[in-house]
């Protein structure tokens, strides 16, 4: 038996949701890795900020990393987990060697516009499917990233 048999979703319908469950992990994965680089490479007066704001961000985001895998395999789906089919999945590219604060915080804003609009997709797939696990694992990620964009284009003065 399947999972989805115990929780009531039609395995059928759920192959979508897992199909972009998984390219939004992909994106999470490289979003992450992005995140990474620039903690470690960030220069400049604000470098305490920044650093310490992106490891706050890594740090979320590899939370994210483990929910969605999860959620993927509550489905009844296998996640992706290398980083080759990330990157062959990923609509998100990985960012090498910026230092500059500005750039990093505009690739950030980038990033997440890219992760809101897939999350939205998803979503619109879930409720016609009934997921409402797979909504009440989204929607919260909306709202804070929605916030954090606020936040950040205060920041960068936009």
């Amino acid at each position: 038996m399947k999972t989805t048999d115990f929780i009531g979703l039609n395995a059928e319908q759920s192959k979508k949701e897992i199909e972009l469950l998984n390219s939004l992990l992909a994106n999470f994965q490289i979003y992450y890795q992005n995140l990474r680089g620039f903690h470690w490479n960030v220069k400049g007066n604000r470098f305490f900020v920044l650093h310490a704001k992106f490891e706050e961000l890594y740090n979320d985001a590899i939370e994210k990393v483990d929910e969605l895998a999860e959620r993927i395999l509550t489905l009844g789906g296998v996640p992706l987990h290398s980083y080759a089919a990330y990157a062959q999945e990923a609509s998100l590219k990985a960012t090498e060697n910026v230092s500059d604060g500005d750039e990093c915080l505009r690739i950030v804003l980038e990033n997440l516009s890219v992760l809101i609009n897939q999350e939205r997709e998803i979503l619109a797939v879930a409720a016609d499917n009934g997921d409402d696990g797979t909504q009440d694992l989204l929607t919260p990620y909306i709202s804070e990233q929605e916030k954090l964009v606020w936040m950040l284009c205060a920041y960068l003065n936009k």
